[in-house]
């Protein structure tokens, strides 16, 4: 394993005191990040700007590390699922999400990027919609944060692996830039592309492992990302999901750039919460929303509370009325997902009637909730599937 330092890895200011330590001047620090972010080389031979003697002591101390692309499995709906591997031999995933309409009243996009308000587009009349408000075409990438997941949510996949190991500031950036790679290299009729549009166009941290668990070097892999040196990706169109860990969120209010915020929900009660998170038993669902009111909010923003519909378990009509008033006051927006079966879940997914009549029931409560459809599930890469089970390698793409 190297022991030099990933340059992908290194924000703006760590590359400054690299530079600084190697007998340069600050600005130099400023080329490379651009180089490494936005022109993305891979080498130093690349960095025609920089003078030999810096390239020289830059690779004496530094490189440039990528991920792997080991498995490429494409679903019927154009959904994208991607295995890599780190350099160290670990395994992750990241999936790419095409959607063909990124507005619709009973599909919600998840991805909190509305850009005009739900009764806004409601107030239009049928005809004018789409001349003012129009249709476009999205693509999402669901990113990785962490090798496996230390929390132990019983729906979900990936907590069958367990723990492995932080994902690096430079390892979550390189899950981006493999699949603006990929993207820009598919053929106009490519059915990815057809429904996604010519590159992504939202991120949400909602792959394997809890992004607040890894609050550092998630933190430091968004900064880069909207970084004007880098790939300059709006910060409303950035996703962050969370199990309920309330100090990563009370640390997240803070935040002097900060971005979306989705909360897995899951349950009504306590005693549900308990058995299908188990982080609420040191952090109950009290908690986590007085946590979450605490989040300063700009205008029209909203936080997105997640609920994974489980059959018999959090999906009764009780559970529809304690929702609204649970959420009563926290400008927010439900995401109703259908539970997505995998080998050894205990739960089973309800009848897709039942969702709606449970969506009808919570709109009734007075809030905006969506249906989000399952996309991928036929290659394991819809919500709380993502889990590495396969052992053997097949290289499909370098």
């Amino acid at each position: 394993m190297s022991a030099k330092a990933n340059l992908r890895d290194l924000g703006s200011d760590e590359l400054e005191a690299l530079v600084r330590e190697l007998g340069f001047d600050r600005y130099r620090a400023n080329q490379i990040f651009r180089w490494v972010h936005r022109q993305r080389a891979l080498s130093f031979e690349e960095m025609t700007d920089l003078s030999k003697d810096l390239r020289a002591k830059l690779a004496e101390r530094a490189e440039v590390r990528t991920l792997e692309i080991d498995l490429e499995q494409i679903s019927k709906d154009g959904t994208r699922k991607y295995r890599l591997r780190t350099h160290d031999g670990r395994m992750i995933e990241t999936v790419l999400i095409p959607a063909k309409d990124a507005r619709n009243e009973t599909e919600d996009d998840s991805l909190n990027d509305d850009e005009e308000s739900d009764a806004e587009v409601k107030a239009v009349p049928e005809h004018l919609e789409n001349a003012l408000f129009p249709r476009r075409a999205k693509l999402t990438q669901c990113v990785s944060s962490q090798v496996g997941c230390a929390l132990d949510c019983n729906f979900c996949a990936t907590a069958q692996l367990g723990f492995g190991r932080q994902l690096s500031p430079g390892e979550i950036l390189d899950q981006v830039y493999l699949a603006q790679k990929i993207v820009a290299a598919l053929p106009p009729d490519d059915p990815t592309r057809r429904a996604g549009g010519d590159t992504i166009s939202n991120l949400v941290f909602m792959g394997m492992g809890e992004p607040l668990h890894n609050y550092k070097n998630v933190m430091s892999a968004i900064a880069t990302l909207v970084s004007a040196h880098g790939s300059h990706f709006s910060r409303r169109r950035i996703t962050v999901s969370t199990a309920g860990l309330v100090p990563g969120i009370q640390k997240f209010a803070q935040e002097a750039t900060r971005v979306n915020l989705a909360v897995s929900l899951n349950a009504t009660t306590d005693e549900v919460r308990d058995e299908v998170m188990p982080i609420n038993r040191k952090w109950n669902i009290a908690a986590l929303l007085d946590a979450v009111r605490q989040i300063p909010l700009e205008r029209r923003r909203r936080v997105t509370f997640e609920y994974v519909l489980l059959a018999g378990v959090n999906d009764s009509a009780a559970d529809a009325v304690r929702l609204g008033k649970l959420l009563r006051g926290i400008p927010s927006k439900v995401n109703l997902i259908a539970f997505n079966p995998h080998p050894g879940a205990p739960y089973g997914r309800p009848a897709a009637a039942h969702v709606r009549e449970f969506q009808s029931l919570v709109q009734a409560q007075g809030l905006a909730v969506y249906v989000r459809a399952s996309r991928g599930d036929d290659i394991a890469a819809a919500c709380g599937q993502l889990a590495n089970q396969a052992t053997e390698l097949v290289t499909l793409r370098t």
